[in-house]
């Protein structure tokens, strides 16, 4: 239970079915700019939400410390990877740590049946056990997220809401009379004041404002940068590159040296990816070498696109048509219409063409 009107409405719902409810909220931060702002969740105000409801609901509230193990497993992770030139997406590293290790150990712990979540997704018995499909509001579906849940987690998790559209949910939610009804759904990243990523990784890693070199693909230079955190790969904007004939965007980030490498958008376009931590949910064994169609997103809201999964020991997509903006340390999530089939986190991309060096004005 965050404190927000999705886990507040599951408790509800159980209570309501006739379970015997537990509540649990975990405190994950303790940031003094994310208890006065609105949206956000798991600290301060958020938690004394889910206390009252809890209350209201005649149900068993626990509050559990997690802070040190979200800064370890989170925070630190989410910083050191920005330090390496990557994209990371922390709410995934979340989902398979705190939330669905450690928290999930506690559910088991308390006896319970099950762990319900708020989560926008739906589990479906099939054939070969549960399976993982997309939750019918696509405005809402958080089905990117959960990918590298694995099958003994998914066996024992509940997801009430993800047959569910956000203005049914906030009607359950006044139906059911929570003070939580009209409460703001969360905002960026819960542990990221205002968007502002780069302040956090550099309070955790001072050495993230080491400058350097803004370079073309040849390693011509054209300008300087104060830290390589501040950029990401499709950036555009901020570059402070003047006399230039055309745009150019972050095609690249090279931490060893500490550059940020520049190019044209045909620069951005990838043919393929590689993966890491692959993590697999379909009925048989993933694709061994000449691969299998499937449908990939590259960030949570894009459009599916179509690609070939490949490779037994090391996993690759190949598109078949090019992906744009994509960069390391982002999830390719497979999809086989709602099913999620797996994913894993790119570690490398397969560009299509070697830019040409950027030509001045001048």
């Amino acid at each position: 239970m965050s404190g927000g009107v999705d886990s507040s409405v599951v408790a509800a719902l159980c209570v309501e079915a006739g379970c015997e409810t537990i509540g649990v909220t975990l405190q994950l931060y303790d940031d003094g700019a994310a208890r006065a702002r609105a949206g956000a969740c798991c600290a301060g105000a958020d938690i004394a939400d889910a206390r009252r409801v809890a209350d209201r609901l005649g149900i068993a509230h626990y509050v559990l410390d997690y802070e040190n193990a979200f800064r370890d497993a989170v925070i630190e992770d989410f910083a050191d990877s920005y330090l390496r030139g990557e994209t990371p997406v922390p709410c995934i590293r979340c989902n398979q740590t705190v939330k669905f290790r450690d928290l999930l150990a506690v559910a088991r712990d308390l006896g319970a049946e099950c762990l319900a979540t708020g989560h926008y997704v739906r589990r479906i018995d099939g054939k070969h056990g549960a399976e993982l499909h997309r939750g019918i509001d696509p405005a809402k579906d958080q089905s990117y997220f959960l990918y590298a849940t694995t099958r003994e987690q998914l066996e024992y998790l509940r997801f009430p809401l993800g047959g569910l559209t956000k203005s049914a949910v906030r009607a359950h939610a006044t139906r059911l009379r929570l003070d939580v009804a009209a409460k703001p759904d969360s905002q960026d990243i819960c542990f990221v004041p205002g968007g502002d990523y780069a302040s956090v990784v550099r309070r955790v890693r001072p050495e993230a404002d080491a400058p350097g070199d803004i370079v073309d693909y040849t390693g011509r230079v054209l300008g300087r940068h104060a830290g390589i955190v501040g950029y990401t790969i499709g950036q555009r904007r901020g570059l402070e590159l003047g006399g230039l004939r055309e745009p150019l965007y972050v095609v690249g980030l090279d931490a060893g040296r500490r550059q940020v490498i520049v190019g044209p958008r045909a620069a951005l376009a990838v043919s393929g990816v590689t993966l890491a931590d692959f993590n697999w949910l379909g009925d048989t064994a993933a694709a061994e070498p000449g691969g299998e169609l499937v449908e990939v997103k590259v960030r949570s809201m894009a459009v599916a696109a179509r690609a070939r999964l490949t490779g037994s020991n090391e996993r690759s997509l190949i598109f078949d048509e090019p992906e744009y903006g994509v960069a390391p340390g982002q999830a390719a999530v497979i999809y086989a219409g709602s099913r999620v089939l797996g994913g894993g986190t790119i570690a490398s991309t397969v560009p299509v063409v070697q830019p040409e060096p950027a030509v001045s004005i001048a």
